[in-house]
């Protein structure tokens, strides 16, 4: 494992209150006019220089925010959690620790609350930023008038740069043919290298990534994605100190971090081997105890009422219990692997001398940890595909986190992560689904090192705390859109404050997703959950109740107050009810269901990948299919001998040896009765499905060269994986090549219909 080079600790400067002015100029700025004297000859003519880009004020700070995914309360810790993350615990020593923070629920509407400091349904990202609805707070475009925190410094006379997981991207605008207007470089940043920015979630060790606009080459073999991102942001601050040494930056750095697959070298699980053996029970006894001692939650708080999804951990079998404890070492490496590369950029922050005029800002988590693996890690599990489940993911213990793998966790390990709070990622009614750590560093303008501030936060206030502590001004217009009143409260007050003893300036917020909602004012938080979101709650979690705490004294919603206050229950409601009219909430939408029967389907039946001069093509998001049958049609201009005409994660049609091969990961394969001609030919897979199994058909220039049962449903290509034409992306089907395994002939293009 690659040492940790020592962090220098810096002085800290005594640092006073960073207050906002008068709007800045718009970056939409016309020629300025001369202020000169033009004469004939340059001896009477008086010159005069414009200022056609502005400038920061001498001294501004640079800014890092750093977002991770996924996370949860109880993992890192600088929050007590039983993972390693020395960076976080450096920054957290210090600077400040916020134990009140909040988040959106989920990671595209969390992302848009803080980027641009407006709640999530004023940014039409009601849910997600892949399920449109034709209703104002759910179009997924979010609204040039709601300018993001890059177009903001940048019109402060900051560079921008953007790494990672932008997430707020519509998925209507996110194919090679844009628009991209809604992508980072049109929304303030002047650089962007990451996954799709309209991507959620991505392959740690084949991810598809983009530099600006464009699709850019595969990490090397062996690297995680994280690796690669810290370089990239390295470089960019590099590049810029070097050419520009007194204009400050801002950086967003959003790794992907934990969220699922759970990708990581191996030396980074070795680490935690044995460490979870006790299981989710003693987890969260340890780092509930560890919380109270660090005093991030309150003396006297108890455990979280079990989840009603979550067994004890001494009930379960012990290959259960194996596979479980493997899965959190996993996700333990996976936080420690990105904590180390977030150290390199803090590091080399430091190194050029800049690091006492960084504010750095650590959310740990866009939403609370994720409780979407179920009881087994697999997703919409049953009783049968668990223990099959089980039995495969055992195989591969000894290499699990690798590119082969896709390790998830159950939700007793998500709740164990969001210790103290119940629920998961996703639950915006429970603090398990909204609360996660943050920490402040800020040498310049913190006096109370290692400070624990207990102020009321939430995602949108990020953004107005970053524009008062740099002293920067919001523009009335940006790029000639008059700009909306931003939604969240500057928290600078409690960052410069000498102590704790500072009152809340925040004191309403609302939460709302899949039609659960909840509304926090002074103190209170009253419930109102959906029983039956999309299918995650049906069933095992009936409640359609409403709940009332005082979150004051009951840091984690232990004591429902609502039958004893039920005046209190209604003037919460009716507050809700108001402020919903008013910004976009309504009407409540119940997951990602097509509800709307004039929702416009982006499913079309036929689909054209052309290669171009290029090796290979490639399409990078694609509308679910739903098990339809399809064909697809590879047209060969010069052939060849070896290589992968079409293919996707769960498929490929490839030649070896001559022969046309069609190869399932499921490890089955279909060989054509007879080689390719020698000259032009086009050729085709027909798959069709009955029940849970395909059938699929080859041809050759319409003629019928093998065809085969498979024992499972290989479905037509969808959105999760790219479809890649002329190479495999990621990791092979099968043994019978190694990726890419570039076709050495040459494809015009390749073809997919969908029987509709």
């Amino acid at each position: 494992m690659a040492n940790r080079k020592a962090m220098i600790l810096t002085g800290l400067a005594a640092g006073g209150a960073f207050l906002a002015s008068s709007p800045a100029k718009a970056q939409y700025s016309p020629t300025p006019e001369f202020t000169g004297h033009i004469g004939r000859t340059v001896g009477e003519t008086k010159t005069a220089y414009p200022l056609h880009n502005p400038k920061a004020k001498p001294g501004s700070p640079n800014v890092v925010w750093i977002v991770l995914d996924d996370t949860g309360f109880g993992v890192s810790s600088a929050f007590g959690g039983l993972v390693e993350t020395p960076t976080f615990d450096y920054l957290a020593q210090n600077g400040l620790t916020f134990n009140n923070y909040h988040s959106a629920a989920i990671s595209a509407a969390t992302r848009a609350c803080l980027l641009t400091g407006r709640n999530h349904h004023d940014n039409h990202t009601g849910r997600f930023n892949d399920d449109q609805y034709g209703a104002p707070g759910y179009d997924t475009y979010m609204p040039m008038e709601n300018g993001t925190i890059a177009e903001i410094l940048s019109e402060n006379g900051y560079a921008t740069f953007c790494v990672g997981k932008y997430n707020g991207t519509p998925f209507d605008n996110a194919s090679n043919a844009g628009p991209f207007n809604r992508w980072p470089l049109s929304r303030g940043f002047d650089h962007y290298f990451g996954f799709n920015p309209a991507s959620g979630g991505e392959d740690q060790w084949h991810p598809i990534l983009y530099r600006d606009t464009h699709r850019v080459p595969d990490n090397e073999p062996g690297q995680v994605v994280v690796e690669r991102f810290a370089d990239e942001a390295i470089n960019y601050i590099a590049d810029q100190k070097s050419a520009a040494p007194d204009q400050p930056f801002f950086l967003y750095f959003a790794t992907g971090t934990t969220h699922r697959p759970f990708h990581v070298t191996k030396e980074w699980i070795d680490k935690y081997h044995g460490c979870f053996d006790s299981g989710w029970d003693e987890y969260s006894k340890k780092v509930l105890k560890r919380q109270i001692e660090m005093g991030v939650v309150p003396k006297g708080t108890e455990l979280a009422i079990v989840n009603k999804d979550v067994p004890a951990w001494d009930s379960l079998s012990d290959d259960e219990k194996k596979l479980f404890s493997r899965q959190m070492e996993v996700f333990a490496g996976f936080m420690g692997e990105a904590d180390y590369h977030i150290g390199r950029i803090i590091d080399f922050i430091r190194r050029i001398g800049e690091l006492d005029n960084t504010l750095v800002i650590v959310v740990l988590g866009d939403n609370g940890a994720s409780g979407e693996g179920d009881s087994t890690g697999l997703m919409n599990s049953t009783p049968e595909k668990n223990k099959a489940y089980i039995e495969e993911e055992l195989k591969k213990y000894d290499h699990y986190g690798d590119e082969r793998t896709l390790p998830f966790y159950p939700a007793g390990w998500a709740q164990a992560c969001n210790t103290p709070f119940r629920y998961y990622k996703k639950w915006p009614d429970y603090e398990g689904g909204t609360h996660d750590g943050l920490i402040v560093f800020y040498p310049k303008g913190i006096v109370d090192k290692g400070g624990i501030r207990t102020q009321y936060t939430h995602c949108t206030d990020i953004l107005p705390t970053t524009v008062e502590l740099t002293g920067s001004t919001v523009p009335q217009v940006i790029d000639g859109y008059p700009q909306t009143e931003i939604s969240g409260t500057s928290f600078a007050y409690a960052v410069t404050s000498k102590d704790n003893n500072v009152k809340d300036r925040k004191t309403f917020q609302y939460y709302e997703l899949n039609s659960s909602y909840a509304l926090y004012k002074d103190g209170w938080k009253v419930q109102f959950p959906n029983g039956a979101v999309n299918g995650l709650r049906a069933g095992i979690y009936p409640d359609t109740g409403v709940h009332l705490y005082n979150l004051k004294k009951d840091f984690n919603e232990s004591k429902d107050l609502a039958a004893k206050y039920p005046a209190k229950v209604n003037e919460m409601l009716k507050e809700f009810d108001d402020y919903a009219w008013k910004h976009n909430i309504y009407p409540l939408k119940n997951g990602k269901v097509n509800i709307d029967p004039d929702y416009p389907s982006k499913l079309r039946p036929h689909y054209d990948i052309f290669v171009g001069a290029r090796d290979f093509g490639e399409y990078p998001f694609f509308e679910g299919t739903g098990g339809r049958p399809y064909t697809l049609t590879v047209y060969i201009d010069k052939p060849g001998t070896s290589g992968v005409l079409i293919s996707q994660k769960e498929y490929a049609l490839y030649v070896l040896d001559g022969k046309l091969v069609y190869g399932s990961s499921t490890g089955e394969k279909l060989v054509a009765d007879r080689p390719l001609p020698s000259g032009e030919c086009v050729v085709k897979v027909v798959a069709d499905h009955k029940g849970k199994k395909s059938t699929i058909s080859l041809y050759i220039d319409d003629v019928m060269v093998g065809s085969k049962e498979f024992s499972t449903k290989i479905n037509a290509p969808g959105r999760s994986n790219a479809i890649q034409v002329g190479r495999q992306w990621g990791v092979p089907v099968n043994d019978d090549y190694e990726s890419p395994f570039m076709f050495n002939g040459k494809i015009f293009k390749a073809s997919i219909d969908i029987q509709m």
